[in-house]
């Protein structure tokens, strides 16, 4: 059993999936709201380990999906900036774990050491929201909760050397 703090959009359908996979394999979820975490780019930047810029935005946030942010147009520090100020944009979930970070549910060394294999025609990083749905509202349970398996959240640090595959070792 591994400690893994998920940071989550509350009331989001991929992750609630995501987290059913995590807890299937008997980990010890420590669930916190991606949205009102307080975030630094010295904290954040190490989740996207050695991704390009343009990877580490959610596509679904409805400023990049109108085009009004346009990832690959950004540098590191205005990327960083940007999802400072605006959570939403993040790609999530965050995973951080005693064996690194990473950004996004997609096969890499953070998930595999975690049991997680990812078939190629596997997809639980995209929104598994039908198209016209309404947008995912937070559900009151769905913030840093603490459950048979999930734990308080606690303080966390973050170290900043990226390591390969879009994860950084914790």
């Amino acid at each position: 059993m591994t400690e893994v703090i998920f940071y989550e959009k509350p009331g989001c359908i991929g992750n609630a999936k995501q987290k059913r996979l995590l807890a299937k394999r008997k980990h010890l979820l420590v669930v916190r709201d991606i949205l009102s975490e307080r975030w630094s780019g010295e904290r954040l930047r190490p989740f996207f380990g050695d991704m390009p810029v343009s990877a580490w935005f959610n596509p679904t946030a409805p400023r990049v999906k109108n085009g009004e942010v346009v990832p690959a147009n950004l540098s590191e520090d205005e990327a960083l900036a940007l999802m400072i100020a605006e959570p939403l944009l993040i790609r999530r979930p965050l995973i951080e774990t005693p064996s690194g970070r990473c950004a996004g549910f997609e096969a890499g060394p953070v998930l595999s050491a975690l049991g997680i294999q990812i078939e190629p025609d596997e997809d639980l990083q995209s929104c598994a929201r039908a198209e016209g749905q309404p947008d995912c509202e937070p559900t009151p349970s769905a913030t840093n909760t603490a459950t048979p398996t999930t734990a308080t959240a606690t303080a966390a640090t973050a170290t900043a050397a990226p390591a390969g595959l879009g994860a950084t070792p914790a």
